[in-house]
C-alpha cells in the first residue's frame, strides 16, 4: 500500500530548485541519488503493462530504480537479504552491540566518509574479536553481522555501526562451543576502551599520512597541532559501547535485522505530511521515555533534502560486512563446525526461491497476471492493452 507521501514526492517537487539554489555543491553521488529517487516506478524508468488471464483486468507495473538510498526499493532488497541470511542462523541467544563515534569524532567523517566509516568498521570489529578471543573473558571466535547507520533518528550526522552477535563461539582450536553468559556477552566498558585507543591511533596514522580532507569550518584540522587539540577532549572521554540482552530466539533476530539492514536516512512510514511549510515526520528523542519518545518534527524542505544527502554513501562502500565466524567464503564451514559442537542438524537447503519476476496475482479475481507488452525509458507509457479481444479494466499502478 502506497504511503500518502514519500521522499520520491519531495525530490520530484523540490528537487530541480534545491539543485539549481546548491550548484557546485552537490557531489555527482548525490545527484545521481536524487534522479534515481524521482524516476523510480515512473514511465522515466520504462516498465511493463500486465494482463489477468481470466478476468482481463490490466495495470501498468513500472520499473524500479534499484538505488541502494531509495526507500522505496528496499523493501524488496531486505527481504531477499535476509532469505539468504536465514541460513546463517544458530541456535543460540543473539545480542545487539553498537559502537558510536563522539560528536568531535563525527565532524571528521563528515568530510572524509569512506576513510572514517571503514575505521569505524575496523576497530569495532577488531575490538570485538580481540575480546571475545581473550581467555579472560570468552576465549572464543565469534561471529559478527555488522550494519553502518549514518543518521539519528532526526536525519542527523550520526555515525554508528549496529552488530548482531551470537552468544558464543568456537575455541581456538576448533574442539569446543562457549556459550556466553545468560544476559551478559562481553563487558562493555573493556570494549570501549580498546575501541577508543585502536580508532584513535589510526586515525591519528591517517592525519600523519595526508589522507584526510578539511573545508569549511573545519579547515583548521588540516594542521597537525589543531587536529590533536580537537582530539585531546575524545582520549580521555568514556567512549560508550551499547550492548543489548540477547534476542528471543534467532527468528527475532531476523525480525530486527529487517528494520537495520536496508534503511537509509528515514522510510516513507515516517513520513506524514509535505507543505508550503516543509515536510513533517516522526521521529524518537531519546532523552525523553515512555510515549514521549515518540514526537513530531517539521523541517524547512531545503533542510528535509539536505539532511536526506548527508547519508548518500561513497561509491562503492558496503554497508553491511560480516566478520569472524561469518566473514568470507570460509563461513559455511565455521558455521557446520559450529553447529557440531551444538549438536543441530545443518538447515533445510530444498526451499524454492521466489522468482525475480514474480508479480503479485489480479486484484479483481485472483487470477495470473501475465506481461502484454514492455515499453522501454522515457517512452510514452500506453493508454490501454493493445490488441485486447476481452473486456479490459484498468487498475491504478
Amino acid at each position: 500500500m502506497r504511503t500518502s507521501v514519500e521522499v520520491a514526492d519531495i525530490f520530484r517537487a523540490a528537487g530541480p530548485a534545491y539543485r539549481a539554489a546548491h550548484a557546485g555543491h552537490l557531489s555527482l553521488i548525490q545527484l545521481k541519488v536524487m534522479s534515481a529517487i524521482e524516476h523510480c516506478r515512473t514511465a522515466a524508468l520504462g516498465g511493463h503493462v500486465e494482463a489477468c488471464e481470466d478476468c482481463g483486468q490490466w495495470r501498468i507495473a513500472y520499473n524500479s530504480c534499484r538505488n541502494r538510498h531509495c526507500p522505496r526499493c528496499q523493501g524488496a532488497a531486505a527481504r531477499t537479504w535476509l532469505a539468504e541470511r536465514e541460513a546463517d542462523l544458530l541456535p543460540v541467544g543473539y545480542f545487539h552491540v553498537v559502537f558510536t563515534l563522539p560528536a568531535e569524532v563525527a565532524v571528521i567523517a563528515f568530510h572524509n566518509k569512506a576513510l572514517v566509516y571503514d575505521l569505524l568498521f575496523k576497530a569495532a570489529s577488531e575490538t570485538m574479536l580481540a575480546i571475545a578471543a581473550d581467555p579472560k573473558h570468552l576465549g572464543a571466535r565469534i561471529g559478527i553481522t555488522a550494519v553502518l547507520h549514518t543518521w539519528g533518528s532526526a536525519m542527523t550526522h550520526h555515525p554508528h555501526v549496529h552488530m548482531i552477535v551470537p552468544g558464543g563461539g568456537i575455541t581456538p582450536d576448533a574442539s569446543r562451543w562457549i556459550s556466553s553468559r545468560p544476559a551478559f556477552l562481553l563487558p562493555v566498558r573493556v570494549l570501549g576502551k580498546l575501541f577508543r585507543r585502536l580508532f584513535l591511533t589510526r586515525l591519528v596514522a591517517l592525519h600523519d599520512a595526508g589522507r584526510l580532507a578539511f573545508f569549511g569550518s573545519a579547515a583548521h584540522l588540516a594542521d597537525r597541532r589543531a587536529f590533536l587539540r580537537h582530539l585531546a577532549p575524545v582520549k580521555k572521554k568514556r567512549w560508550v559501547v551499547y550492548a543489548k540482552p540477547p534476542f528471543a530466539g534467532p527468528g527475532a533476530v531476523l525480525a530486527y535485522l529487517s528494520r537495520y539492514t536496508h534503511r537509509v536516512a528515514i522510510s516513507n512510514r515516517r513520513l506524514i505530511a509535505f507543505e508550503e511549510a516543509g515536510v513533517t515526520f516522526r521521529y524518537k528523542d531519546y532523552r525523553r521515555d515512555g510515549t514521549d519518545r515518540q514526537q513530531v518534527m517539521t523541517l524547512a524542505t531545503d533542510e528535509f533534502i539536505r539532511r536526506f544527502l548527508l547519508h548518500v554513501l561513497p561509491r562503492g562502500f558496503h554497508r553491511i560486512r560480516h566478520y569472524g565466524l561469518l566473514a568470507g567464503s570460509a563461513h559455511k564451514a565455521s558455521l557446520a563446525r559450529a553447529r557440531e559442537l551444538l549438536g543441530v542438524a545443518a538447515p533445510s537447503d530444498d526451499h524454492t526461491p521466489e522468482p525475480e519476476d514474480f508479480r503479485p496475482p489480479c486484484s479483481c479475481c485472483g487470477g495470473r497476471m501475465i506481461v502484454i507488452e514492455v515499453f522501454e525509458r522515457w517512452r510514452r507509457q500506453p493508454r490501454g492493452p493493445p490488441n485486447a479481444s476481452a473486456p479490459i479494466r484498468e487498475t491504478a499502478p
